[in-house]
């Protein structure tokens, strides 16, 4: 009898062989050789109803939609990440076309330390797949409410970034304490901004967490929310670094963690970030997770290292996890009286920042001001300059966004003084049009 998947899944692979931060790297093409070796050694693609997919080029139109690239877009990317973007969209094209159930982009280079406003690279990332994705779906298919958790060990800011004052996308991140690891973010009280408030949701967790606690918390905190939240469609950042071999992250998650994990989450999309265990983490870790997401039984996937005893967590580290669980509930429970709180006798909302790109060595300083809005998620623009010596300025209006912030985006834009910028960038998402000027 021929095995089949009770969920049609698509896959789409992209090692990106030309692109490596050096040979040696942790980010490099073996990340995903070594999967699609185990998949195909595996036999998946003759399991009737999973599928793999080729992959399309994301266009330069869909990166504007998400970022204001410095100088221009094809300074930020390589063609390789023009294809990891692609895969990731081509996944999502494949499952709103209804071709499948579930799809899993496994591609790199990875994006989710990817912010709104890009001078280079952070944590091995140039742009952010998952919101190139997203973004383009939303124009080609109109969905509005959008899910996104992100699993990688290292707290996902530049999602965060993106999505800080969006209340039609909810951001949840499940990641290593950020007192202990890169890149230093990811707090509970980090919950979005003033039209936002809640929508971003951080679970730090202690070092050593194993599959008790991201069981724990997955279930208990994650789920409940998302049944509050009602998404469209959910999507994983399915960063693999949380595994007890991972050799610069301090976690001990298991395979078979990772594929009960996928199997309650349900993902409809899943788009692969980190992971450094090459051999002895990430052939395994996928092809859990692809089992899972097929509604394949997953468990005699186990990797040859894995002691359930020896990586057990402690009972601190369970107080820990289950205090910490409480407090992201309290949050999102009281999230309506807070954004009242945070939007009280004010018409906008800045926030300065320094964020330091420790791929490419770059210092960015930001003043980003925002309207607050009962309407929408507000007009958003964002003073940068980085220690290269440019400055510019990037408007942003929301896909929806009321008449008023689109007027004042507009005036924002005009009335920038040519010469305090280099350049000043307008991104309007209601008419899927990018402006520039020097």
């Amino acid at each position: 009898m021929k095995l089949a998947a009770n969920i049609k899944t698509g896959l789409v692979f992209f090692p990106a062989f030309d692109w490596a931060i050096s040979p040696t790297h942790p980010e490099r093409e073996e990340r995903l050789l070594y999967t699609q070796d185990q998949v195909l050694e595996e036999g998946l693609f003759d399991i009737e109803g999973i599928v793999e997919l080729k992959p399309e080029l994301a266009l330069e139109q869909d990166v504007k939609r998400v970022h204001f690239c410095v100088p221009d877009v094809e300074h930020v990317m390589t063609e390789s990440h023009f294809i990891s973007a692609g895969c990731a969209k081509t996944i999502g094209m494949a499952v709103l076309d209804k071709k499948v159930k579930r799809g899993f982009s496994l591609a790199r280079p990875p994006g989710h330390h990817a912010m709104r406003v890009v001078h280079g690279a952070r944590g091995f990332c140039n742009v952010n797949t998952e919101a190139i994705m997203i973004e383009y779906l939303r124009k080609e298919y109109g969905i509005r409410k959008v899910a996104i958790v992100d699993t990688d060990c290292h707290h996902g800011d530049g999602t965060q970034d993106i999505y800080w004052h969006d209340p039609d996308t909810l951001f949840i991140s499940l990641h290593q304490d950020g007192r202990t690891l890169y890149p230093g973010s990811g707090f509970p009280y980090e919950l979005g901004g003033p039209n936002a408030a809640g929508t971003t949701v951080n679970i730090p967790l202690p070092p050593h967490t194993s599959d008790e606690g991201f069981l724990y918390i997955t279930k208990n905190v994650v789920m409940p929310i998302l049944d509050d939240f009602k998404p469209e469609i959910i999507v994983n950042s399915a960063g693999q670094d949380n595994h007890f071999t991972d050799p610069i992250t301090n976690m001990n998650f298991s395979a078979q963690g990772y594929a009960a994990l996928t199997s309650i989450l349900k993902p409809d999309i899943a788009v692969l970030e980190g992971g450094y265990s090459i051999e002895g983490a990430l052939p395994y870790v996928n092809l859990g997770i692809i089992l899972a997401m097929s509604g394949i039984d997953y468990r005699r996937v186990k990797e040859p290292l894995y002691d359930p005893e020896k990586y057990r967590q402690t009972p601190e580290v369970t107080m820990n996890i289950e205090k910490t669980g409480e407090t992201v509930l309290s949050y999102w429970r009281n999230r309506r009286e807070l954004a009242e709180k945070m939007r009280a006798k004010k018409d906008f909302d800045e926030r300065k920042r320094c964020i330091y790109y420790d791929t490419d060595n770059i210092r960015e300083e930001q003043k980003e001001t925002v309207k607050i809005c009962c309407d929408c998620a507000g007009a958003l623009k964002i003073d940068s300059t980085s220690d290269r010596g440019t400055r510019l300025l990037a408007v942003h209006i929301p896909l929806r966004a009321c008449g008023k912030c689109r007027d004042l985006g507009y005036i924002w834009y005009h009335s920038a003084e040519p010469n305090c910028y280099d350049m000043v960038f307008l991104q309007d998402r209601t008419e899927d049009s990018f402006l520039e000027r020097a």
